[in-house]
């Protein structure tokens, strides 16, 4: 009988442990479109067109961003920081773990020692001066009888996987940020490349009206003129120089290098702009770290609330210790003395002035503040890939429009220097023929590398090639609309 009551209780302990006292946990509701509204010639991803999850980059089929980006992964100082506060979260769910078992520890002490002569209720039975000797083990374990060390492990653990998501959020974060930085260095070597060829020309058009002059044919202002000209993309040139060094040494930063040793080779290759897989909106909830980072920050605070609500409860707390006690050395490992104790604590609070109430409440309202940034989290996510889209759109026709017009400025300058030398018109009209000439190839430029640079950004608004099933088996949720 005794057995079976003991069995009984044993069993009825273990289903009090299985249980907790946190809320059911779900992930807040937010407004998920059908579709994108933007209007492109955008394809919907299927699942074999997703983003390579380790080097999307090479999309842009550029040998040398492919080397910048594993020197970025392997040397960047930021990403390692990011790195090691994931580990260090790693450590806190190891340590929250170890609640589930028992503390063992071990003490022993040899101490000789003397009893005051005035001590109370000292008797002559007791010498004044002895020996104590003692070793002894003992055993403490909590039983986890309303989920408390459970629900603070679960909570340890999502916040773990709140930091892997911060930990790939960052590194692609970093990633994008080489990857545009590399790409307007490549629109600043077109750029000064343009530049290089109209100062070329330039220097040829002004020894025209200096020769010009010469002969009596040109006035002293058409030399003014085309040296104003001249002198002006001189210094465009050098501030483009200039922008481009910055660039480098950005780069240098990002991958770890030394910006007085780094350099970069200059290239005027044009770089491909490679078509985004581009998914429907749902699935944008699976793919962005930034997103999961802050679902499992949801799941974590929930399970504080259990935590929090188990102070309410009695603990439950087995001990047992025994060991070796004696004043003489020699008999300390004997039977004699030997010492033992076993048995169950049971403690709670039966007044605390309201401070388990406030630490539920702060629970709560840290769960209803966390969903509320998953939510902007989620929504800000929708909008930058309309952004996005918007502006790959929008510089695709602008890209068209403004080619246009650098070819026909080219002509109109081809156009201008040839009446120029007839005598038909004056310099002026070469001038203006040359600057809405630069101008147009600058711009084309410029608005290629934009729409480069919107295209990176929007692989960022995609997530990369980040999934959420990266941050590994969970008992909780996925985030709702998730695919």
């Amino acid at each position: 009988m005794a057995r079976l009551r003991r069995c009984a209780w044993l069993m009825g302990t273990a289903v009090l442990s299985a249980c907790s006292l946190a809320p059911p946990y779900r992930v807040p509701d937010t407004p998920v479109a059908a579709a994108y509204k933007t209007s492109a010639p955008w394809t919907v991803a299927a699942p074999a067109d997703q983003l390579d999850r380790a080097h999307w980059w090479t999309l842009y089929r550029e040998p040398q961003l492919d080397e910048l980006e594993q020197r970025l992964i392997a040397n960047n100082h930021d990403l390692r920081a990011a790195y090691f506060h994931y580990v260090q979260s790693q450590a806190f769910v190891k340590e929250a773990r170890s609640q589930l078992y028992p503390d063992v520890s071990a003490a022993g002490n040899v101490q000789r020692a003397r009893q005051s002569d005035t001590a109370p209720f000292r008797t002559t039975a007791v010498p004044t001066d002895y020996n104590n000797a003692a070793l002894g083990v003992e055993v403490d374990y909590e039983v986890d009888l309303w989920g408390r060390v459970r629900d603070s492990v679960a909570a340890s653990n999502e916040e773990s996987q709140a930091a892997k998501a911060d930990l790939a959020s960052t590194q692609l974060s970093l990633e994008i940020e080489l990857a545009r930085s590399y790409l307007d260095l490549r629109g600043d070597d077109q750029q000064i490349q343009v530049l290089d060829d109209t100062i070329d020309a330039y220097q040829k058009a002004l020894e025209l009206t200096r020769k010009r002059h010469d002969g009596g044919v040109a006035a002293e202002l058409d030399v003014a003129r085309a040296t104003t000209q001249l002198s002006f993309a001189q210094s465009e040139l050098t501030q483009a120089q200039a922008k481009r060094a910055l660039l480098e040494h950005a780069i240098a930063a990002l991958v770890g290098a030394s910006a007085s040793d780094f350099a970069i080779a200059p290239s005027v290759a044009p770089v491909a702009l490679p078509a985004i897989p581009v998914g429907v909106p749902s699935a944008l909830l699976q793919r962005r770290p930034d997103v999961a980072a802050a679902e499992r920050r949801i799941a974590a605070a929930n399970s504080e609330v259990g935590v929090a609500r188990s102070a309410y409860f009695p603990s439950l707390t087995l001990s047992a210790q025994g060991g070796f006690q004696s004043s003489i050395y020699a008999d300390l490992l004997s039977l004699p003395s030997s010492y033992w104790a076993i048995g169950p604590t049971l403690a709670t609070y039966l007044f605390d002035g309201g401070k388990r109430r406030a630490r539920v409440e702060a629970e709560k309202a840290g769960t209803a503040e966390a969903g509320e940034r998953y939510r902007s989290v989620v929504l800000a996510s929708f909008r930058q890939v309309e952004d996005d889209l918007s502006l790959l759109t929008q510089l695709g026709t602008a890209t068209a429009q403004v080619q246009q017009a650098a070819d026909s400025a080219g002509l109109s300058v081809n156009l201008a220097l040839s009446r120029y030398r007839q005598g038909v018109v004056s310099y002026l009209e070469v001038v203006d023929a040359q600057t809405a000439a630069l101008t147009a190839q600058r711009s084309a430029i410029e608005i290629r590398t934009r729409q480069l640079d919107a295209n990176v950004d929007l692989i960022r608004a995609l997530g990369g090639g980040w999934r959420y099933d990266d941050l590994g088996s969970s008992t909780d949720a996925a985030p709702s609309g998730s695919s």
